[in-house]
């Protein structure tokens, strides 16, 4: 409902209105504190002695430019990207207009954002930004060429150094040519040149190595600026771009990033029609396979899948065909389960670069097979040069030769040349460089390439590669899993919601005829999501405005979610006997019973014990069977006179010391104790945390040197829920003068964990904040959760490649286990975490201040759970106990009457086998054809069969993109299906549903 409008008075409406644009005033909350562009008119006149000249417009400006003429965007003009010039003409022509008028768009931001003081900084909203050149000029390309010439001589002399014959020789040619050009005699020019030419004239042999130069322009899709300044970076480089290759039919451009060429498509059609030419002709060729250049580590795997399947499907739609290279130069670590979802999305090859940003250990190749925890297998490769925005200089060539860790196994490297972030990519003076060192003696053959290109050359050498198995791990930038949590919780929450909301449509869809699954606003949300996974948001290595957008974003994915939930909720419930109440939902793939919180009338709510059937529903018990015989021990909650609190299940038994901290964890079917003699869990402890340079995104290893137990004070423990169905204890902490905490410890009927519901108030800098579970186990490795699966880290620090995993990223548990015995630490939205010696650590909050100084300030919620088990943790139900903490059960209104009968849709007969996914196929005639994605969690080749209720005339195995698999359909007998895993597999399903009855 909008405001009753106010009485407007003349001073206060026309200042308010003022202050809104000002440049000096709220600049933290006005529009000037947001990125913004301005308009230049250029009026041009042209003098008449310059016919038969090549005419620039010389431009310079702090912020970014874009040159616009006859209504498109022609030119990018950056000053740090060497694109200070824009050609008017080639050649100026009797018939040539003298007069004419151009449009320049400048942005009030450099190429890297706005900061204050240094590139990382806030922004800076007073920042001031100037034009400081503005004329027409002559361009001589005759000086152009001499001046590459003497630069790429002078390169080889310096680069090959005293002791090489053919250094010798550039110098002395290069100073014969300047004993013959005389500036002032412009007819001289040629004598030098044909110098020049004669020494690059000179070939080298066959065995040279060949360096395939690729153009290449990496945009961070946010960063240090907004996503909206993202759409007008993209299109300052690419139309620059075009311009290289009008001019230069052999030079090749590798562009990565559906959602940026998505923007381009909507906010610049000329452009992108332009985009689509040139890649027909071979020389724009869009790579990478996904919609973003996402985080490597924090997406879940679906949500990996879901980066594939919307960027290999944008590609094949706007340019004709899928990428076969997975692309990604920059991000903070790889899972490694990347290869197997790569194969499986049509892409057997990977680049990327970041590894050579190791603090410790340099990674020990450039050209490799890189195998995945399923075995999957992708030839990988590391441009030697370690980085993706070369400028052609003999400098970097030689580079790419001598750093170069597979010589002797392979003859080809990769050579990304170009400014990125808005730089414009390649220059014409790169270009050139690199044109003249096509094949000369004494340096690697240099080619103009394609990705495609490279990687046949590179296979054809393949056998000679080593393998690199499990995740490509960077030691730098982890506190990346920890920086800005209300991100990373927005994240874990929409990846669910999104989840619930597929299985929830998916199964109205087979129940009801009448029911559209919502294709095109799943894709919508789903695409808002990938975009928040890129790999400087997510991460929480970005400004405010990114941050803030990123919120808004997720608000957008749960409001339209719960819309979406209901709507299906409703459908199913459409036609059902029964009462009406609620539909209690469990979209996991087993059968659940658990404590829930049901609501009631007038806004309260009562605890239940309900049991739901895998992947189906039942109905709510009515208010007067909400407390039925328990099957299970009740909880037990006892305070004793020294303040100390125990809760009992029968499962577990829990006992915390007057300040809330864990004395004691006894597994009761054995009696075992789980926390360390002598030490206490639940354990707050804050660390100073000042990096060396990237605050966001680094902590260092001497943080541990600092550790601080944060201690409360005796007394402040106190009884909640006093028992029965469910026990709980709270306790508030003063973390520090400035930040506090509170926190519920509950146990529930039958639970096999205690959680520790945890809220905080955060104000603090360059601190961190864990909490820490001394264990009473002894194991060198613990087991992390990964993407569809999970691996071992060394808890010890033998060597540096050891030491250098201090922190360490997992998605919904960590384990430590001995043989036969074992505790878990499950999360509901964390990520950063640690295992060293027995001690399990959770990474909760940090406060660094740049590059956005209020990252993390502020009130959080978030829960873990500690959970010791008997055995293995996957035969103790480890898996499903984290996904249940993630997945909590759906209370969801009824519309109509509830059904009276609880209906399962999917079961599994292995716990080995998680059903991860259900939705709509992407191409699904006449919207009746299902995708499932089921994954092997243990580590084990299993045979499992899957059993439907749901209608199902055909099933077929199919890929990540949901092509069918050409051996035809699996037998479907009494509906089940016997699907067979190896460890860690990945399988996907097409289920063909029957026609719905009329």
């Amino acid at each position: 409902m909008a405001a009753a409008p106010a009485v407007k008075h003349w001073r206060t409406t026309l200042e308010r209105v003022e202050k809104f644009v000002s440049p000096v005033y709220f600049t933290d909350c006005n529009l000037r504190g947001r990125w913004w562009t301005c308009w230049f008119r250029v009026e041009l006149t042209i003098p008449e002695a310059w016919v038969g000249q090549e005419v620039h417009l010389r431009w310079e400006s702090d912020g970014e430019g874009l040159v616009w003429r006859d209504g498109e965007p022609v030119q990018g003009l950056t000053k740090e990207g060497e694109k200070t010039s824009y050609v008017l003409t080639d050649r100026l022509g009797e018939e040539d207009p003298r007069s004419l008028t151009l449009y320049v768009e400048v942005a009030c931001n450099g190429l890297l954002g706005a900061g204050k003081g240094s590139m990382i900084a806030s922004p800076d909203p007073e920042k001031m930004f100037r034009v400081s050149r503005a004329e027409l000029a002559v361009f001589h390309q005759d000086v152009h060429k001499l001046l590459v010439d003497l630069e790429l001589l002078l390169g080889i002399a310096k680069g090959l150094g005293e002791d090489n014959q053919r250094s010798f020789q550039a110098l002395y040619t290069a100073n014969q040519m300047v004993n013959v050009c005389d500036p002032a005699q412009p007819e001289t020019f040629s004598v030098a040149q044909a110098l020049a030419s004669k020494f690059f004239g000179q070939r080298g042999g066959e065995s040279q190595h060949t360096i395939h130069a690729m153009g290449h322009c990496h945009i961070d899709t946010a960063w240090l600026w907004p996503f909206k300044e993202t759409v007008r970076k993209c299109a300052r480089s690419w139309v620059t771009v075009i311009q290289l290759m009008e001019r230069n039919p052999e030079f090749i451009f590798a562009c990565s990033q559906a959602q940026q060429l998505q923007w381009v498509k909507s906010h610049y059609p000329g452009l992108h029609a332009r985009l689509q030419e040139f890649a027909c002709r071979g020389q724009f060729v869009p790579v990478g396979g996904t919609w973003v250049e996402m985080d490597g580590n924090l997406p879940s795997g679906e949500a990996m899948v879901r980066q594939f399947l919307q960027g290999q499907n944008f590609f094949l739609q706007e340019f004709g065909k899928m990428c076969s290279e997975f692309w990604l130069p920059d991000t903070f670590g790889y899972s490694a389960q990347l290869p197997q979802i790569m194969r499986s999305c049509g892409i057997r090859r990977f680049l990327t670069q970041k590894l050579s940003w190791n603090l410790v250990n340099s990674f020990p190749h450039h050209t490799f097979f890189w195998e995945g925890l399923d075995g999957s297998r992708v030839l990988a490769h590391f441009p030697p040069g370690d980085s993706y925005g070369m400028q052609g200089s003999v400098e970097e060539v030689l580079k790419t030769v001598t750093k170069n860790r597979d010589k002797g196994r392979t003859n080809h490297s990769a050579f990304l040349f170009g400014f990125g972030d808005g730089g414009g990519g390649p220059t014409q003076t790169m270009v050139d460089r690199l044109k003249r060192l096509r094949d000369t003696d004494g340096l690697p053959r240099v080619q103009f390439s394609s990705p495609e290109r490279l990687f046949s050359a590179l296979e054809t050498h393949s056998g000679q590669l080593c393998t690199w198995v499990g995740e490509l791990f960077l030691e730098l930038h982890n506190g990346t899993y920890t920086t800005h949590a209300q991100i990373k919780k927005g994240n874990r929450e929409c990846e669910r919601i999104l989840h619930d909301v597929e299985l929830l449509s998916s199964l109205a869809l087979a129940r009801s005829a009448q029911f559209l699954y919502p294709a095109a606003q799943l894709q919508d949300l789903w695409r808002l999501l990938l975009l928040n996974q890129f790999h400087d948001v997510v991460t929480g290595s970005c400004i405010q405005l990114v941050a803030e957008e990123a919120m808004c974003h997720y608000e957008d994915i749960r409001s339209h979610g719960n819309t979406l939930l209901s709507a299906a909720a409703a459908a199913l419930c459409a036609g059902e006997p029964g009462p009406e109440g609620l539909l209690i939902v469990n979209t996991l793939p087993w059968k659940r019973t658990e404590v829930l919180a049901l609501p009631r009338p007038g806004g309260a709510h009562s605890l239940a014990l309900v049991t739901v059937p895998s992947m189906g529903y039942a109905p709510a018990p009515t208010p007067t069977s909400l407390q039925p015989p328990l099957p299970q021990q009740p909880v037990c909650v006892m305070q004793e006179t020294d303040g100390s609190v125990t809760l009992d299940n029968g499962i577990i038994r829990v006992r915390l010391d007057p300040i809330g901290r864990l004395t004691s964890l006894v597994l009761v079917a054995s009696g075992r104790e789980v926390i360390a003699e002598g030490t206490v869990g639940n354990q707050f402890v804050l660390f100073d945390d000042v990096p060396l340079y990237w605050d966001a995104w680094d902590v260092m290893d001497y943080h541990l040197e600092t550790r601080k137990p944060v201690l409360g004070q005796a007394g402040t423990l106190a009884v909640g829920t006093e028992g029965g169905v469910r026990g709980s204890a709270w306790f508030l902490l003063q973390i520090s003068p400035s930040s506090r905490l509170s926190q519920e410890v509950v146990l529930d009927v039958g639970c096999p964990y205690v959680r520790f519901h945890t809220e905080v108030h955060w104000h603090e800098a360059h601190k961190f904040l864990k909490v820490e579970f001394p264990a009473r186990v002894r194991s060198p490795q613990a087991t992390y959760e990964v993407q569809f699966g999970h691996l071992q880290r060394p808890t010890h620090y033998n060597t540096s490649w050891d030491w250098a995993r201090f922190e360490v990223w997992a998605h919904r548990w960590i384990d430590l286990s001995e043989h036969g015995f074992g505790l878990a630490l499950l999360n509901d939205c964390k990520y950063g975490a640690s295992v060293r010696g027995n001690v399990l650590s959770l990474s909760l909050l940090r406060a660094p201040k740049s590059p956005d100084a209020t990252a993390d300030m502020g009130r959080h919620e978030f829960t873990y759970a500690l959970m010791p088990h008997k055995g293995s943790f996957q035969d103790a139900g480890v898996i499903p106990a984290a996904y249940s903490l993630n997945f909590p059960l759906l209370a969801l209104p009824a519309p109509g009457p509830a059904p009276a009968a609880a209906w399962s849709a999917f079961s599994l007969s292995s716990p080995a086998v998680v059903l991860e996914t259900v939705k709509q196929a992407e191409a699904s005639p006449q919207g009746r054809t299902l995708v499932l994605r089921l994954y092997e969690a243990h580590g084990s080749h299993v045979d499992c069969w899957l059993h439907t209720s749901l209608p199902v005339q055909e099933a077929v195995l199919c890929d990540l993109l949901e092509r069918r698999d050409p051996s035809g359909p699996l037998p479907l007998r009494d509906a089940r299906l016997k699907l067979t895993f190896s460890p860690f597999q990945v399988q996907s399903l097409l289920l063909v549903l029957q026609p719905p009855p009329n």
